[in-house]
C-alpha cells in the first residue's frame, strides 16, 4: 500500500490495495491507521456494488440509519445506501424540483449528521456517474484549522457548545424544503465544538453550517462567532478540491473536515453513493457530548414565519 499527499495539512490517496479485499484482518488495519492521522483517503479505480460499499464502511462501525435515528428505535443492520442524485427512474429531474435543489443545498459548507442523534463518524462515498464538469466536492481540515486559530478564539471555542439543525441551510436555498419529510423529521442538537481524536490526541472543530446557535449566548453574538469560525476554517489555503472519477472513493473524518459539493451542468447526471458510519464513545463521541446536556425544547431552531430564502 503506498500513499501520496492530496493536499499539505490532510488527506492522501492511497494506492495499491482493492477495497473489495479489505477485511478486519487484511488491509482494514492500515487503512485505519491512515485515516486517523489524515482525515481523508483516497482510493481511485474502485468496483464498490451496495454490498461491498457496507461491507468496508461496517468494518469502521455501525452504518447510519437515518429513519431508526429519529424513531428511537434499533438501527438496521444494514440500512440502503443513499443516492446523492439528479436522477430518478431513469429521467433527469427537474433543476427546480424539490430534489434537486436539497442538493443544491450540500452545495454549503457542512458535516453530515450533526443534527442527528448520533453523529457520523465518517462517510464512505462512492462515484458512479460524473458530469463533464464541475460536481466537484471540496473538503477542508477543521483540525488545521483549529491548530491555527488565534489564541483568543481557541480561548472561546474551548467550552463553546453548538446547537445544530438541518432546517438553517434549507431555508437558505428554498423554504419549500422544509416541507420534505427527510428535512422536517429532524430536531436540534448540543455538541461540544471541539472534538479530541481518541487515537492522536488532537483536536478538530466540530463545526458546520448546520450551526444556528452557541448555548448561553446571545443570537446575534453566537451568529457573528460561528461566521467568524467558518470563515477561517475555509479560507482558501485549507481547502482540498476532488475532481471525481467514475470509481473514486473517499472515505473521509466527520469529527475533523468539513465540505460542500459544487454546481454542476443540471442537464448532465451526477450520481454518487453516500453511506455514513454512526460514532461511538471508542471514536471520542462521549468527550463532545455537552456536560450541561443535550439540546432543549427551548433552544430549538424555529423557522421565522414566511419565511423566505436567506441567500
Amino acid at each position: 500500500m503506498e500513499t501520496s499527499p492530496l493536499h499539505p495539512r490532510f488527506g492522501v490517496e492511497v494506492k495499491g490495495v482493492d477495497l473489495r479485499d479489505v477485511t478486519a484482518a487484511r488491509h482494514y488495519p492500515e487503512i485505519r491507521r491512515l485515516f486517523e492521522d489524515h482525515a481523508l483517503l483516497l482510493f481511485r479505480g474502485q468496483s464498490l456494488d451496495e454490498a461491498a460499499q457496507n461491507d468496508l464502511a461496517l468494518l469502521f462501525g455501525p452504518l447510519e440509519d437515518r429513519l431508526a435515528d429519529t424513531a428511537g428505535t434499533p438501527a438496521r443492520a444494514r440500512p440502503a445506501i443513499p443516492r446523492l442524485s439528479n436522477r430518478e427512474d431513469g429521467a433527469l429531474l427537474p433543476a427546480d424540483s424539490l430534489d434537486v435543489l436539497n442538493l443544491i443545498a450540500n452545495q454549503q459548507w457542512h458535516t453530515d449528521s450533526t443534527f442527528l442523534n448520533t453523529p457520523a463518524l465518517i462517510n464512505l462515498i462512492t462515484a458512479h456517474v460524473v458530469p463533464s464538469r464541475g460536481g466537484e466536492t471540496e473538503l477542508v481540515s477543521t483540525r488545521a484549522a483549529f491548530a491555527d486559530l488565534p489564541a483568543d478564539l481557541r480561548a472561546r471555542v474551548a467550552d463553546a457548545v453548538f446547537l445544530h439543525s438541518v432546517l438553517p441551510s434549507r431555508l437558505r436555498v428554498d423554504a419549500d424544503l422544509l416541507a420534505l419529510e427527510q428535512v422536517a423529521r429532524y430536531g436540534c442538537q448540543a455538541w461540544r465544538a471541539v472534538w479530541p481524536n481518541p487515537e492522536t490526541g488532537q483536536p478538530a472543530l466540530y463545526i458546520a453550517g448546520h450551526v444556528y446557535g452557541v448555548r448561553g449566548m446571545a443570537p446575534a453574538a453566537a451568529e457573528a462567532f460561528v461566521a467568524e469560525l467558518l470563515a477561517f476554517c475555509t479560507r482558501p489555503e485549507y481547502v482540498y478540491s476532488h475532481a471525481w472519477r467514475p470509481g473514486d472513493v473517499l472515505i473521509w473524518d466527520e469529527r475533523a473536515t468539513m465540505h460542500r459539493g459544487r454546481p454542476w451542468p443540471l442537464d448532465e447526471e451526477r450520481t454518487l453513493t453516500s453511506c455514513c458510519v454512526s460514532a461511538r464513545d471508542l471514536d471520542g463521541l462521549a468527550q463532545v457530548r455537552p456536560t450541561d446536556g443535550p439540546a432543549r425544547a427551548e433552544e430549538a431552531f424555529v423557522p421565522p414565519a414566511n419565511a423566505e430564502p436567506l441567500s
